[in-house]
């Protein structure tokens, strides 16, 4: 069993890391601003979706192999990278004419779902951050290590699911708000093509 003060101190530092605005949270507000609420949480169920795969990962191991192979986290962050700007680029090609002629979302939230599974997976510094962040928490005396590990990681992907779902809603308002006006929507898919770019340009320029 977890003890209670290092339970209460794990969800304390996870609530701070997950309202910090971060990769996860920049994807969840442009989807849920260029497509509504649905599809920011969507986006957000997606970057959870691939979270629980990084804990299930931290805890068989898989994570300690991309953190000593160099090839294998050079080869996941350029695919990373490149998907994020490929999405990017989609973006940028979408006619905002169309969007506005018939007022539905630019994207489905099944595929919004899937694109943030695949861009979360992609990242290998969360796959790190998870290998380096659970076990610090993680008591032997406290009974299976798995079993912890897994429980904080579950805590962690419910936690950030929470925040991803609150800045969905927050900006999927102002986008319904946004989208009202033309001289907006004309540039909504080049600033999401934009944050997806730069959040592409930023991960492939990261170090281990």
């Amino acid at each position: 069993m977890i003890d209670p003060a290092v339970l209460l101190t794990y969800v304390l530092i996870v609530l701070g890391f997950v309202f910090i605005p971060g990769p996860a949270t920049l994807l969840t507000v442009a989807r849920a601003t260029g497509s509504g609420t649905k599809v920011g949480i969507a986006t957000g169920a997606g970057v959870a979706a691939g979270d629980l795969i990084h804990t299930f990962m931290a805890v068989v191991g898989l994570s300690a192999v991309i953190a000593t192979s160099a090839v294998l986290f050079s080869f996941i962050k350029y695919a990373g990278a490149a998907y994020l700007i490929y999405l990017g680029i989609c973006a940028f090609l979408e006619r905002s004419e169309t969007r506005l002629a018939d007022a539905t979302p630019s994207i489905s939230a099944a595929r919004a779902f899937r694109q943030a599974i695949v861009t979360e997976l992609l990242n290998p510094k969360t796959a790190l951050f998870f290998l380096a962040f659970l076990p610090q928490f993680v008591e032997p005396e406290n009974g299976s290590l798995a079993l912890q590990l897994t429980a904080f990681g579950v805590i962690f992907v419910l936690l950030g699911l929470f925040s991803t779902v609150v800045f969905a809603v927050c900006a999927g308002g102002l986008g319904n708000f946004l989208r009202r006006n033309p001289a907006v929507v004309k540039w909504q898919g080049r600033a999401v093509g934009s944050v997806y770019c730069a959040l592409g340009v930023r991960l492939a320029l990261q170090e281990r």
